[in-house]
């Protein structure tokens, strides 16, 4: 059953975007977008979980967090496509902090490939982290909600999933997000009776490890493009992501957020 509408006056607006009393578990997040997010969501009060393939340098992400917010950070091995390895770091951050209340999915895997040469392999890489692995930790996660009486889910999801990029091709990522836009939605839709809301951002041209937003080849598609003519900053995105974990977002789900100085817009 849903719960009822958040008095107007229960709080004043800032308080809603307050993330204190909650924890996080954020994937991939002890370097660019994912480390930016969860620097947000210890900001803005949260306990977090990085969960990461690399569980040393989660461990070390999450320490330096810690020092520098305060916060109760921990850094856990997750393979987001192993069911047993998504339920013991949503274990993991119950242990840690005695809840759990926020995913941020956002481990990812890109191969800029053309479509005639792309190996099975790769294929396979990028939906099974992209797609299966958000699918079962999502499931996960929206097990323990139902039981504590809701939760949100964030999905980072790409303008990939409405443009094809140029001048690389990448048509597995592209196929990936688009997917990942479709099943925020879906389960959205499933998932609200169970006050549990699921909304997705969708990061233009960000300069991260992932993307080399920096080298000469790249700028006449990937920032003259763009109206704004520039590329993004993960600080620049994490905002959005603070708010969609949030009470300001309370009444917000299966949203796709652009965030993308402009590019979609032609």
């Amino acid at each position: 059953m849903l719960n009822n509408p958040p008095c107007s006056n229960s709080s004043g607006v800032l308080e809603k975007f307050s993330l204190r009393g909650r924890t996080a578990l954020v994937t991939g997040g002890y370097r660019g977008l994912g480390k930016a997010f969860a620097r947000g969501l210890a900001e803005a009060g949260a306990d977090v979980v990085i969960g990461a393939r690399d569980e040393g340098a989660s461990k070390v992400a999450a320490a330096e967090l810690a020092a520098a917010t305060g916060r109760t950070v921990v850094g856990v091995g997750l393979e987001v496509n192993d069911r047993a390895s998504g339920e013991a770091a949503v274990a993991a951050a119950v242990e840690a902090t005695g809840r759990f209340d926020i995913l941020v999915n956002n481990a990812g895997a890109c191969f800029h490939r053309a479509a005639l040469e792309v190996p099975d392999a790769e294929w396979d890489e990028v939906f099974a982290t992209n797609v299966s692995g958000l699918w079962k930790l999502s499931q996960s996660a929206a097990a323990h909600f139902r039981t504590v009486g809701g939760g949100t889910i964030v999905n980072v999801g790409s303008i990939s999933a409405q443009i094809v990029n140029r001048p690389q091709w990448q048509p597995a990522y592209n196929a990936s997000k688009a997917a990942v836009h479709q099943l925020t939605k879906s389960l959205a839709a499933e998932w609200a009776p169970l006050n549990i809301r699921v909304n997705a951002v969708a990061p233009g041209y960000t300069k991260t490890e992932m993307a080399p937003v920096d080298e000469p080849r790249f700028k006449a598609r990937w920032i003259d493009d763009a109206p704004m003519q520039r590329y993004a900053v993960p600080e620049e995105i994490a905002p959005t992501v603070v708010y969609l974990a949030s009470e300001a977002s309370s009444f917000m789900t299966g949203s796709v957020v652009v965030i993308d100085g402009g590019y979609t817009l032609h």
